[in-house]
C-alpha cells in the first residue's frame, strides 16, 4: 500500500513537470525556487558561522586582556596633570585655589580650601590614582597658616 501511494505521488509530480503545455514553466519555477532555497540556506549558514567566529574572537580577546598590562611610571608633569584631571572633576573643588605638583612620584597638594573634610577627601582621592607613590597634603583652611613641606633630604 505504501509503495502504491509513493508511486502515485511520483507519477503525479512527473505528469505536472512534463506536461506538454505547462511543464516547461513549472520546471523553470521549480528550478528557481530550489536555487533560491539553496542561496538562502547558504547565506544563513555563512552568517551564523561568522557570528560564531566573532563570538569566539571576542571571548579570546576578553581572556587575553583580563589583566591590565603594566604601564611605565609616568613622569612628574604627566602625573601632576593626571591628578588635576581626577580631582578637579568635582564642581565643589576650587580649581583656582589648589596647586598640584609631583616630584619623583610624590604628589604635593598646596592651597586653600573652604571645608575641612575636603582636605582629607582630596588626599584619599589622590592616593587611589595609579602612579602616585605618596601624597604630601599641604592644603589649609582660610585664616590658617599654610603648612610647609619637609625638606627634600628628609622626604627620602
Amino acid at each position: 500500500m505504501r509503495k502504491l501511494s509513493i508511486g502515485a505521488i511520483l507519477g503525479a509530480l512527473l505528469a505536472l513537470l512534463f506536461d506538454p503545455r505547462e511543464g516547461r514553466r513549472r520546471r523553470s519555477v521549480a528550478t528557481d525556487r530550489a536555487a533560491g532555497f539553496a542561496r538562502r540556506t547558504w547565506r544563513s549558514t555563512t552568517s551564523a558561522g561568522r557570528g560564531v567566529s566573532a563570538q569566539a574572537y571576542g571571548v579570546t580577546q576578553k581572556v587575553r586582556h583580563m589583566k591590565e598590562e603594566e604601564k611605565p611610571q609616568p613622569d612628574d608633569v604627566t602625573l601632576a596633570r593626571k591628578v588635576e584631571t581626577e580631582i578637579f572633576r568635582d564642581a565643589d573643588v576650587p580649581k583656582g585655589k589648589i596647586d598640584v605638583n609631583a616630584e619623583n612620584g610624590v604628589v604635593f597638594l598646596r592651597g586653600e580650601v573652604d571645608r575641612p573634610e575636603l582636605i582629607s577627601d582630596l588626599e584619599k582621592q589622590v592616593q587611589k590614582i595609579s602612579g602616585v607613590q605618596g601624597v604630601q597634603n599641604l592644603l589649609h583652611l582660610p585664616g590658617e597658616e599654610a603648612p610647609t613641606a619637609p625638606p627634600a633630604s628628609e622626604r627620602s
